[in-house]
């Protein structure tokens, strides 16, 4: 079977192309163009994060590397350069994305929409019918804040928190009018907030919580000079619910758990998968994380304060940052737990795990009480 993926050198796409080259001899990288030495950077990861040497070593005659434009039609390819790569590929892996909270919509639908438009003209343009792996969101569910959201569900009743959201969800829309119109199986993956506990490093891709903290370090450097606070860190009003939850996911996880479901054999049609972790984070946990990283002092309030500080007014630039405070909903993940049983249960997330992924190689979490996403009564599962 000879795989593509795109997304490969992304924070969820480097694990992904591990996984895959366990499970294939070659895996074909769709890259994105004028991005860099795609395979450079991959075998980058793979040193960094102590994959052996001969494996290492070996990448070079193991991906193909093609560049791309996914908001380009035939991805930015020659005719008969396109048609060569779709006669020759049985699976593709769609990862690539704009996981950009503060996009507008037009920017991210020329990525996540056309992109996703363009990976499935491919799909169909081939000698071979190749299966389709979509890598969605979770958060497709939009603004629905309480509840249950099911793996089934994809509407836009609740609206949406911002234009990723939006994005993804008419991404999934082609997915399932592509698979009507050419009577092929797809394989939709709904992944929560994918977080690690590598530490940082210039060479590794970012993961969501690195921006946050980018975010965070920005707006205090802004604000400081407006607002001097005396003594102790800032105090910072967030809505925010004390009750509230969040999914996170280790990424190695995520990835493992996507590339067991794609090879299970299909059933026909769409099938969706929401990989998130059986346990959601208390959002206590996310406040007392946001704390250590501004460092700042939060205080969780129902409705956005009516005179903002100058630090809340900068923060309020960035929605996408804070919004999910507010959600107390879960995501179901019965279809995953039914094929997969016990293994897809992951290692608990909590406050220590999160700030590995975050501090400087050896710095350890000061003082600060680990809150475990027990501390917070889950309902039981549909």
């Amino acid at each position: 079977m000879h795989v593509a993926l795109t997304g490969a050198t992304g924070f969820l796409g480097l694990r992904l192309l591990r996984r895959l080259l366990d499970a294939h001899r070659s895996v074909t990288v769709l890259a994105h163009a004028g991005s860099g030495n795609a395979l450079h950077r991959i075998t980058r990861f793979f040193e960094l994060t102590g994959a052996p040497k001969a494996f290492t070593a070996g990448l070079p005659g193991r991906l193909r590397v093609v560049e791309t434009e996914l908001a380009l039609p035939r991805l930015g390819l020659s005719e008969r350069t396109f048609q060569r790569l779709a006669d020759g590929l049985d699976a593709i892996w769609h990862s690539a994305g704009s996981i950009n909270l503060e996009g507008d919509l037009p920017e991210l639908r020329r990525t996540n929409v056309e992109g996703t438009r363009h990976v499935l003209e491919l799909a169909a343009a081939g000698r071979r019918t190749p299966v389709v792996h979509h890598v969605s969101t979770a958060f497709v569910a939009g603004a629905l804040r309480e509840g249950v959201a099911y793996e089934d569900e994809l509407d836009d009743a609740h609206s949406f928190e911002n234009a990723y959201e939006r994005s993804k969800y008419e991404a999934e829309l082609l997915v399932h009018a592509w698979s009507r119109e050419h009577g092929r199986p797809a394989l939709v993956l709904r992944p929560s907030i994918l977080v690690t506990d590598l530490p940082p490093h210039p060479e590794l891709p970012a993961h969501p919580l690195l921006v946050v903290e980018r975010i965070l370090r920005d707006a205090r450097r802004a604000a400081d000079p407006v607002e001097p606070v005396p003594h102790g860190p800032p105090r910072v009003r967030m809505v925010g619910h004390p009750h509230g939850r969040l999914n996170l996911l280790q990424v190695e996880h995520a990835a493992e758990v996507m590339v067991r479901l794609a090879g299970l054999p299909p059933s026909g049609g769409v099938e969706t998968y929401h990989v998130v972790h059986d346990r959601d984070v208390p959002v206590p946990t996310v406040v007392a994380l946001l704390e250590r990283l501004g460092p700042i002092s939060v205080d969780l309030v129902a409705a956005k304060p009516d005179a903002p500080s100058a630090l809340e007014a900068l923060l309020d630039f960035y929605p996408g940052m804070t919004i999910y405070l507010s959600h107390r909903r879960r995501f179901d993940d019965t279809r995953v737990r039914t094929r997969l049983g016990p293994s897809a249960v992951s290692a608990p997330v909590g406050l220590d795990y999160l700030w590995s992924g975050l501090a400087p190689r050896g710095e350890a979490l000061p003082g600060a009480p680990d809150i475990p996403p027990a501390a917070l009564p889950s309902a039981p599962y549909a």
